[in-house]
């Protein structure tokens, strides 16, 4: 089949090149001159592990991307994969998801039944906003010429090329029977795993080894926008609730670690999304939890749930720095490194971090901040370059005479650090461990004052 993906960030990215994999002529549409001409010559535009071998695998053969629509004209699917950044309100932006429909039904051929997914994450009722749009533009009527469905996407960032290929389920929001054949046919080599051996040899996906088939669920396209939604915001929830057990769990001198795993061996439960953080940060949950407020709060529907892991979330924040206060007394003047910027590790998304407020709460105490993270610091550095901050290119500068080292992040080239040359650089040898991350034991013994969350 002929696939047009509009958008070529982290979603249209992998989207397209995983299409292309599967046998699909895949083109990806996007008005970034820089990133269309990074996957002509074969690299991602954006850092996701595997993501670079398998663009250059396909590119010039299945796989090719332009600053020009015109390929939608002969596209059988057309994935919508544009940015839907949070409003002030807490409301998702549309601004470029109504750009993309305009240009796409500029574009629709007159003699072809085409079908358009919405693989943005977008609040429920855009799918008929972008049929309404798409035929204002082309002329053409919804559901005869054309047809609008919703196709949420359930990447995550660092393993996207394992959820792509090896998904637990792919959910398909529409009523019109044309389009629900047409993404059977496109989705069948990724819900029967017919590209397995080719997958193994250019990826080494060794976590997708006898996974099971997908689940492929058909809905209503309102029904699926919500899914996405409801999902993210009940795992939000989840590590809301373990991040407030860990707080409990210290004011009675518990293990929260061994909490955490004697609740995860219940199968209604599971031991997902139950490790102990600073807070749940990142590119989404921040942004669809809000939007799912925003909109049971417009429709009366209050998700006081919702509302209240965002509450416990923001707490969260507050008390890591009110630990980091308790140990250092007065923060005036005090250095403190800071180890991870984004949100995970094997990312380079630094948008909407735990690093962030932790960073600001810290300045606002007069404290003097020294960061490093392998893969965010260019990011965060174009986000919040006005932040009076010091860039450290190796992990071990940022405890130059420093009174504290916070880990945020969990990469793991940070459990092979020189903590000898760190406790010598130290000015006081305090470690705030806020993923219980690092080698409690080991440091603990060589001299520092090392706290975990959640335990003693």
């Amino acid at each position: 089949m002929k696939v047009v993906c509009v958008g070529s960030g982290y979603v249209g990215s992998v989207t397209a090149a995983a299409l292309a994999m599967a046998g699909h002529a895949t083109t990806v549409i996007d008005v970034d001159q820089h990133k269309v001409d990074c996957i002509n010559a074969g690299r991602s535009p954006v850092f996701e592990p595997g993501l670079d071998s398998l663009i250059q695998h396909q590119v010039g053969t299945s796989l090719k991307a332009s600053v020009s629509a015109h390929d939608v004209h002969e596209a059988d699917v057309v994935f919508i994969c544009v940015g839907t950044p949070s409003l002030a309100d807490g409301t998702a932006d549309l601004r470029f998801v109504k750009a993309a429909a305009r240009s796409i039904g500029e574009h629709l051929n007159t003699e072809r039944f085409t079908v358009i997914v919405n693989k943005s994450t977008v609040p429920v009722g855009t799918t008929e906003l972008v049929a309404m749009i798409i035929e204002e533009a082309s002329g053409l009527k919804a559901e005869e010429q054309f047809a609008v469905l919703s196709n949420p996407e359930f990447l995550r960032e660092g393993f996207a090329l394992e959820d792509v290929f090896f998904p637990d389920r792919i959910v398909i929001g529409t009523l019109n029977l044309k389009a629900r054949t047409t993404m059977r046919e496109l989705y069948k080599p990724f819900v029967e795993q017919l590209y397995d051996e080719d997958v193994a040899r250019i990826l080494p996906l060794e976590a997708c080894k006898n996974r099971q088939k997908a689940v492929y669920f058909e809905t209503d396209a309102k029904s699926a926008e919500l899914i996405k939604y409801a999902s993210n915001a009940f795992l939000a929830v989840k590590i809301s609730y373990i991040n407030e057990v860990a707080r409990l769990s210290e004011a009675l001198g518990s293990n929260v670690a061994d909490i955490a795993r004697g609740m995860g061996l219940d199968s209604r439960i599971g031991e997902k999304f139950l490790q102990v953080s600073s807070g749940w940060s990142g590119s989404c949950f921040p942004k669809d939890t809000g939007e799912l407020l925003a909109t049971s709060q417009k429709y009366g529907k209050e998700l006081a749930i919702v509302k209240a892991a965002i509450e416990s979330n923001q707490q969260m924040y507050q008390f890591c720095v009110g630990k980091i206060q308790h140990k250092l007394k007065s923060l005036n003047g005090k250095t403190i490194g800071i180890l991870g910027l984004t949100f995970k590790p094997d990312t380079d998304d630094a948008r909407q971090t735990q690093a962030i407020p932790i960073i600001h709460k810290l300045l606002q105490f007069g404290a003097k901040i020294r960061v490093h993270d392998p893969k965010g610091m260019t990011m965060f550095r174009t986000l919040h370059g006005e932040l009076p901050i010091t860039f450290c290119d190796q992990a071990e500068e940022t405890v130059d005479r420093a009174n504290a080292l916070v880990l945020l992040t969990h990469w793991k080239d940070y459990r092979q650090l020189d903590w000898k040359r760190i406790y010598d650089a130290m000015k006081t040898p305090y470690i705030l461990d806020t993923r219980n991350f690092l080698p409690a034991i080991e440091l603990r013994e060589m001299g520092f004052d090392y706290e975990g969350i959640g335990s003693l």
